[in-house]
């Protein structure tokens, strides 16, 4: 945000409801909905100045949906022609996908003509349908991931305390009732997936819905659907010769978890990279939540979504 628009963003967070946020130590709902002051001073920017182009694609999800997975499928599928996925010095060998797809509401507006040259430029962010700047709705292509939402909770829970950007850490109890109240990161989660659900209903060609348990159990039928929707389709030549098989293994939690790149260092100098890759296993809700929280959760959703069209419960189990 430049400096003389400061002031009215001042003026502008004083005037939001708050409330104690799950990752950081407050939280602002803006535009309907919860924000941390850096997240929603950057999606006001973006608002303000971002510019998509034709062939922008945007990766949108909430938080702790299978982001950083996705980052760096669709950075490898788009680039294959530049960088073959068993090339050695693949950008994904040594750098992280976060370096690689930027989030756009953590990027100030100078930093948007770095990437003004490039055909083929990819954003993620966390922002709802409502918020997003018009013109990528009007010019990208949105890939927007979600995940089952008790495992989406229980990953925020831990990524929140290993992040340690609260006073104190957070106890899963007071995570759970701030969750159930939507008051979360881009939340409530489940108006964020409804509002990318109805869009991609309406225009299929734009938006395109994923979950992340399909592509965990279905990986090369979701990495063909990715491509066709971009407009990428494989050729019979790269089928043949196993491209899509290189590209789910270069991108696998195995593959990049143990890559040094992964390991060490932090993202934007606060939040260290190896949080990024906990277990990205199905289910491991069933680790930490009580029959009670899991049924609550499941009474929301189910609530949320009704008449929607829309079904957590029918998500392929692995």
């Amino acid at each position: 945000m430049n400096t003389s628009s400061a002031p009215r963003y001042t003026d502008l967070i004083s005037s939001l409801p708050k409330e104690e946020g799950i990752l950081e130590p407050y939280s602002y709902q803006y535009q309907g909905f919860w924000y941390s002051p850096v997240g929603m001073q950057g999606i006001i920017d973006c608002q303000q100045h971002f510019q998509a182009h034709k062939n922008d694609t945007f990766l949108v999800t909430s938080p702790k949906s299978g982001t950083t997975w996705l980052k760096a499928i669709l950075f490898a599928l788009i680039n294959r022609e530049a960088y073959h996925p068993q090339d050695p010095h693949h950008p994904l060998l040594n750098k992280t996908p976060h370096q690689l797809v930027p989030f756009l509401e953590l990027l100030k507006p100078s930093d948007y003509d770095l990437f003004s040259n490039s055909s083929n430029r990819i954003f993620a962010c966390h922002i709802s349908s409502v918020s997003l700047p018009k013109s990528i709705m009007q010019e990208g292509k949105i890939v927007y991931l979600c995940r089952d939402i008790k495992d989406t909770f229980v990953s925020l829970f831990h990524f929140s305390n290993k992040a340690n950007f609260r006073p104190s850490a957070i106890s899963l109890e007071d995570a759970f009732n701030l969750f159930c109240k939507g008051v979360t990161l881009s939340g409530p989660i489940w108006d964020q997936i409804l509002g990318y659900w109805k869009e991609s209903l309406e225009r299929p060609h734009k938006v395109l819905f994923m979950r992340y348990e399909e592509m965990m159990q279905e990986p090369h039928l979701q990495l063909r659907r990715l491509a066709k929707f971009l407009g990428k389709p494989f050729s019979q030549e790269e089928e043949k010769s196993g491209l899509p098989d290189q590209i789910i293994k270069l991108c696998s939690f195995d593959s990049m978890s143990k890559l040094e790149v992964n390991k060490t260092g932090t993202l934007v100098g606060a939040i260290s990279n190896d949080s990024f890759f906990r277990s990205g296993v199905v289910g491991d809700w069933k680790n930490y939540l009580t029959a009670e929280m899991a049924s609550k959760l499941d009474q929301i959703t189910e609530k949320k979504f009704r008449d929607s069209g829309l079904s957590f419960t029918m998500l392929p189990s692995i």
